[in-house]
């Protein structure tokens, strides 16, 4: 055995090989990430596909002159990967995250990030703000869309006349429609393949959402679903189709036929449905309607319809402008909480399951009866005509409960990876991925996009730290790296600082963590806890005031704290040399 005398050759050979491996590795993926429909309808691969792979490289040019103006030493080779990833929580979230990336914008750190990731509440924002090809060059439009006029019943309802006539019509097209014109306030008709020609102005959008089916009685590996401009599929499988394509019928890998693309409407329909969740429900449950023992699946089912057509209600209250007509919906808000109150009694009385679960129904149809009396009382007019009509689509609908209903295209997909609630199925149901994790943690996790830093602004209700938890958790169960959280840090749930760093070990990314509600803006616990029901996730749309609070609430968690990110974006760029360094540095050999 014998070492010394061979240190050049060894070397030598380790450079070359790791030459030769890196470029078969890049063939490789360019060879995946070419592949066009016509060949192979579903990309099955873990590396990015060329589409994505191109807008990175063009991006980061971006953000080579951004790090470059602030001062950050930083080569073309070096350039780090980080990612904004903004919760979930209703109109508090998308608010929020408009908020944030203002502040971002305005202290000239926005052009740093290569990534937008949202699940939730927060994709409400990100449609709206990625219909502007240059929206981070003009973050004053996106604050001002949260205030505009508005889209009036009568274009929802358009919309929504169209979607009934498709095969997958489903809650998720009215909660879409609904949420567009009564929160975001604009009907954003185009697709996301649209985004997949445009130059680098933004950040890369990442858009999640969770199989229902997966969810509920699948592995792990079939939960968390992904959308980007180039690409839609399942994160930890690595199965993708072109996003155009997403909605076409697959059988077997293979294009059947071809359907058009949904628009952004319903895609945020799909992304920030968090009522299709039955166990949120339980969270809204009156005392008298959760009395232990009897909460066996009928007191949802009857509070789920009823806060189905209160928040209905609510979202209709805001595409209307007419005094009558907003106090014709005052008096059907009213109908509806005093017809919900007076069947306590009944309720209380009722002795089995089985007689819970047949007053459930009665109870639920005497609810959608009292709307369906309310709107044939109104005045004949606009109105009443399409008040009919939201009623004739919302009613059957909320009876059957279907959210996200899309064709699969792992429908009999032949590959042992896929588990059976896919494959199995020729339809999928792709909902809120908040009820999983309600941060878009999973697609930055592990080597396909690499990420050094995540800014994550966390606006969720629940305890705070609960999705780094859920996100850790997830991460050990797909086996991919993320940073120790220290426990004594858990203890500053109810009353937490406004940022935190949780610093990865050597190459592994950081989280940097920034609750909305904190020890800066708020007393005490209690009035944490105070704000949380204030702007809590499940209400009418906000007032103007409401969105000023939480708009400025957020910008303020930005400012305060850019020296913080300035530290973390430059540690960031030094952990991307390491990792570089990592790669290309030598390893003995000993020859025999």
């Amino acid at each position: 055995m014998m070492q010394t005398g061979y240190t050049g050759f060894s070397v030598s050979v380790i450079s070359l090989w790791l030459l030769i491996s890196f470029a078969l590795a890049k063939a490789e993926q360019n060879m995946e990430g070419n592949t066009t429909t016509s060949q192979k309808s579903v990309r099955h691969s873990q590396f990015l596909c060329s589409g994505e792979q191109e807008y990175v490289h063009k991006r980061k040019q971006v953000i080579l002159e951004s790090l470059s103006s602030l001062g950050i030493n930083c080569s073309e080779d070096s350039v780090p990967h980080i990612t904004l990833l903004a919760s979930g929580g209703g109109q508090r979230a998308a608010v929020g995250l408009v908020g944030s990336l203002y502040q971002m914008a305005k202290e000239d750190m926005l052009d740093t990030v290569l990534y937008l990731g949202g699940v939730s509440g927060s994709t409400w924002s990100m449609a709206t703000i990625y219909s502007d090809p240059q929206w981070s060059t003009n973050m004053d439009a996106a604050v001002s869309q949260l205030s505009g006029p508005g889209v009036e019943l009568k274009e929802a309802l358009a919309w929504l006349g169209e979607r009934a006539k498709e095969e997958h019509f489903s809650l998720t097209d009215i909660w879409g429609v609904l949420t567009s014109a009564g929160i975001m306030k604009q009907m954003d008709l185009r697709c996301l393949s649209d985004e997949a020609s445009r130059n680098a102005t933004n950040p890369y959008p990442i858009y999640s959402a969770t199989e229902m089916n997966c969810f509920s009685n699948g592995p792990i590996e079939g939960k968390w679903f992904e959308v980007s401009p180039h690409e839609a599929g399942f994160t930890e499988l690595g199965l993708f189709i072109e996003t155009s394509l997403l909605g076409s019928k697959f059988q077997r890998g293979e294009l059947l036929e071809q359907k058009p693309e949904m628009d952004m409407v319903k895609l945020q329909g799909i992304l920030g449905c968090a009522l299709a969740d039955e166990d949120a429900i339980k969270d809204y449950l009156p005392p008298w309607l959760n009395v232990p023992g009897q909460v066996d699946g009928s007191a949802e089912e009857y509070m789920r319809v009823y806060n189905a057509l209160v928040t209905l209600v609510a979202m209709t209250r805001s595409t209307i402008k007419d005094p009558t007509a907003l106090s014709d919906l005052d008096k059907l808000q009213t109908i509806l909480e005093e017809t919900f109150n007076d069947s306590k009694s009944a309720w209380l009385e009722s002795k089995s399951s089985e007689e819970r679960k047949n007053l459930a129904q009665q109870l639920s149809l005497k609810l959608l009866n009292e709307v369906e009396t309310w709107s044939q009382s109104l005045e004949e007019g606009a109105f009443k005509t399409h008040v009919s009509l939201l009623t004739s689509q919302v009613i059957p609908k909320i009876m059957k409960w279907e959210w996200g209903t899309t064709a699969n295209f792992l429908y009999q997909y032949q590959d042992s990876t896929v588990p059976p609630c896919l494959s199995t199925k020729e339809r999928i149901q792709l909902v809120d991925a908040g009820l999983l994790i309600n941060v878009g943690y999973p697609p930055f996790l592990g080597d396909k996009r690499d990420i050094d830093l995540i800014i994550a602004p966390e606006y969720s209700a629940g305890n705070i730290f609960e999705t780094l938890i859920f996100a850790r958790d997830y991460a050990a169960e797909v086996n991919k790296s993320f940073p120790e959280i220290d426990d004594k840090v858990l203890e500053e749930r109810e009353w937490p600082k406004d940022c935190y760093v949780f610093e990865g070990k050597e190459t592994e990314l950081s989280i940097v963590y920034m609750p909305l509600f904190n020890r800066n803006n708020c007393k005490d616990a209690e009035e944490v806890k105070a704000r949380m029901e204030e702007f809590s996730t499940f209400q009418r749309p906000f007032s103007q005031d409401k969105i000023e609070f939480v708009l400025e609430t957020a910008k303020t968690n930005m400012e305060n704290n850019k020296d913080i990110l300035l530290r973390e974006i430059n540690k960031a760029v030094l952990r991307r040399q390491n990792k570089r360094k990592s790669l290309l540095q030598p390893t003995s050999c000993t020859l025999l």
